[in-house]
């Protein structure tokens, strides 16, 4: 078992202790957050569904992230992230919501570097943000690889860690929020704030 399926596996024994639900709003990693936690056997007590957003247009209209908002900042913004979590948890009906937007590669986009990741929760009673700062993967490369294989390493890294940072915000936030205390994450831990 990876890290990555322990880590799906806590947060789903978590909800299913609580009947809690899960949402999850993906981005740069286009379904692999859903993916790891559908892997767990019994996922279907917690997990309602996802939405894959890669588009900004989907962001908008199916998750109700403002579009001022979003051609002002780009898609990879805190911000964006928190407001894709809130969005997902609304339009699919869920306790949590839990959200992925960055860059994987191989170039920057919004004005961010490659391996800018956020993820975000929001939940009953509090909302997450955190900042990743991810290189990749670039173990393994071998003579003769061109640049754009080893660029696809580094993006798949992205994409993996990204998924690992998510589950592993979640997992705090369900930790800290066990008595359901009302409480707004103010920053700290790598955590950003509106």
């Amino acid at each position: 078992m990876t890290d990555v399926e322990s880590q799906a596996g806590g947060v789903l024994a978590l909800l299913t202790q609580r009947g809690q639900t899960l949402a999850v709003a993906e981005s740069l990693t286009g379904g692999l957050v859903a993916a790891e936690i559908t892997a767990v056997p019994g996922a279907s007590g917690a997990f309602r569904g996802s939405v894959t957003a890669y588009a900004s247009a989907l962001k908008r209209d199916v998750l109700g992230v403002d579009g001022t908002l979003l051609e002002e900042r780009g898609a990879v913004d805190p911000e964006i992230a928190r407001r894709m979590a809130r969005g997902v948890r609304t339009a699919l009906g869920a306790d949590w919501g839990l959200a992925t937007t960055g860059v994987a590669g191989p170039e920057p986009q919004d004005g961010q570097p490659v391996g800018t990741v956020y993820v975000a929760v929001v939940g009953p009673t509090t909302e997450a943000v955190e900042r990743l700062r991810l290189e990749g993967s670039r173990s393994g490369d071998r003579a003769g690889d061109t640049g754009e294989e080893a660029g696809e390493r580094v993006r798949a890294g992205i994409r993996t860690e990204s998924v690992r940072g998510a589950l592993e915000l979640l997992y705090k936030e369900l930790i800290e929020n066990a008595g359901g205390q009302d409480r707004e994450q103010t920053g700290g831990n790598g955590c950003l704030q509106p």
